[in-house]
């Protein structure tokens, strides 16, 4: 996948933005949910955060205290360099995240964890578990008119296919999934869980 997102890079943005291919979907209330979804995320107490698959920066700048972030994309970790000079920015794996147990308070991802599967996930967990005592985990919410898990093609601007699976969440099922904690944000597109180690 690291090939897709670096393609993806320059565009990225625009699923949050609404432009591009995103300007004819039709996303009730999507600003509004997605200020929403900010606010609650601002909300958390600051703390040394590893973001992980931070990709251009556009949530992470939610976070509230040190923000450090992941991402394989060399392209999208430049993007989100130029974004926030404030934060630092490691492009490495997510599945084994270069750094020492308990090197941050929180690891937080976004549209990240609702791409990995069985075995993936298991390893993402462990490996954000290890760096940190709580994660946080934003992703797409489950609606009337998605599956809970689907295999979507992709179409990039420079009409390039990509094959990407996608599962889709209530708070509460992200919730139990990840052991316990507590529901942050649970919207028409977005959820979020704040869960313990």
């Amino acid at each position: 996948m690291k090939e897709y997102y670096d393609t993806r890079a320059p565009e990225y943005d625009e699923w949050y933005e609404g432009t591009g291919r995103f300007a004819e979907r039709n996303r009730p209330a999507w600003d509004e949910l997605l200020n929403e979804l900010a606010g609650a995320l601002r909300s958390l107490p600051p703390a040394r955060t590893l973001d992980v698959a931070c990709g251009t920066g556009y949530a992470t700048r939610w976070l509230p205290g040190a923000v450090t972030g992941l991402d394989q994309s060399a392209s999208m970790l430049a993007i989100a360099a130029e974004r926030l000079p404030y934060a630092s920015f490691v492009q490495g794996d997510a599945l084994a995240l270069p750094f020492p147990d308990d090197s941050f308070d929180r690891v937080t991802t976004m549209s990240f964890y609702g791409h990995l599967e069985g075995a993936e996930r298991e390893r993402f967990l462990t490996e954000a578990r290890r760096v940190a005592p709580e994660l946080v985990v934003v992703d797409a919410a489950l609606r009337d008119d998605t599956e809970p898990e689907e295999q979507q093609e992709r179409i990039l601007n420079d009409g390039s296919r990509w094959t990407v699976y996608k599962r889709f969440f209530t708070g509460d099922e992200l919730l139990a999934e990840l052991g316990g904690g507590e529901v942050v944000y649970d919207g028409r597109w977005f959820v979020a869980v704040r869960s313990p180690r």
